[in-house]
């Protein structure tokens, strides 16, 4: 198994989708802080440019930033980024799958809605791993592997069914690769799943940006709730997710469950538990907003903590 020692250290390679802003743009700042190579991908041409000129302060040595242009949710555009990083140097130990859509709708969207946000937040990793896995395999060295979740994808809360649908296909790739990739003969690669819980990110801001530009209407930053120039004090800033991170890879963990300013590890781990037991006690799905047992659920909780 890859140590975290093995991956984040001067010399090493780093790609990162998502990498405009956010965790994303954090995490290249944190890499590029330790002597990696560090490929940034995103699809907003200029804020990876303003990303690019940040993470570049950080970085030690000239050259050890990258800005690749991908939409992670093309093919062709994740084969040419796998491709741009090989042939300068033939080498990937860190790859994090973190680019996504905060994208909703309900059961009866029009299937071309869908898509979108299932091609960036589902495909856009599973091409991520398939493109980047088997080079970092052939070229032998350790390396790590993380996607970027969303509790929304374990407890399904109402209201934004879609993009919990691509959050939870996501958990369950990850999940299937890591255990492919524990049982390989040299074991140097493992998987890890990402679930931040409320970011002070840019993801709500560029969706309700980019559905201005779509009806042709004038956007106002200042109208989006929280972003990371307008934070939310509930939620935790992308280097606090850093953070989180870093020390959970260290300690070898899969699972990172994030917690944030309003909610603790302990009520994330109640509600997923409650979520999973409307199986196996054969309440009604999503029994948490269910009328005849949301009472029960509080009670719970209560209980519990």
């Amino acid at each position: 198994m890859a140590k975290f020692s093995d991956v984040f250290a001067a010399g090493k390679v780093a790609v990162i989708t998502g990498a405009s802003s956010g965790i994303g743009r954090a995490t290249a700042v944190r890499c590029a802080s330790l002597g990696m190579k560090v490929f940034l991908a995103d699809n907003d041409e200029a804020m990876l440019a303003a990303a690019h000129a940040q993470v570049a302060e950080a970085a030690p040595a000239a050259g050890n930033v990258v800005s690749c242009l991908t939409d992670v949710g093309i093919l062709p555009d994740v084969a040419a980024l796998k491709d741009k990083v090989f042939a300068s140097g033939g080498k990937c130990h860190f790859l994090f799958n973190n680019a996504g859509v905060g994208r909703g709708g309900d059961a009866m969207v029009a299937s071309e809605q869908w898509q979108r946000t299932m091609d960036i937040n589902t495909y856009g990793p599973i091409y991520g791993c398939q493109a980047f896995v088997p080079a970092m395999q052939a070229g032998g060295e350790p390396g790590i592997i993380v996607n970027t979740g969303s509790k929304q994808g374990i407890t399904m809360p109402p209201g934004n069914l879609f993009y919990n649908v691509s959050k939870a296909a996501l958990k369950c790739y990850t999940e299937g690769l890591e255990h492919e990739l524990r049982n390989t003969q040299d074991g140097k690669l493992r998987a890890g799943l990402l679930v931040p819980g409320w970011v002070n990110t840019s993801i709500m801001l560029k969706s309700k940006r980019d559905e201005a530009l779509a009806k042709g209407e004038e956007f106002d930053a200042d109208k989006v709730f929280f972003h990371e120039a307008k934070p939310a004090p509930g939620a935790w800033m992308p280097e606090q997710v850093v953070d989180f991170m870093m020390q959970e890879l260290e300690q070898n963990k899969f699972y990172m469950i994030a917690p944030d300013n309003d909610v603790d590890q302990k009520t994330d781990n109640l509600r997923m538990t409650w979520a999973m037991q409307d199986i196996t006690e054969g309440r009604p799905p999503l029994s948490r907003w269910h009328p005849d047992h949301k009472d029960a659920f509080n009670a719970y909780l209560e209980a519990n903590k």
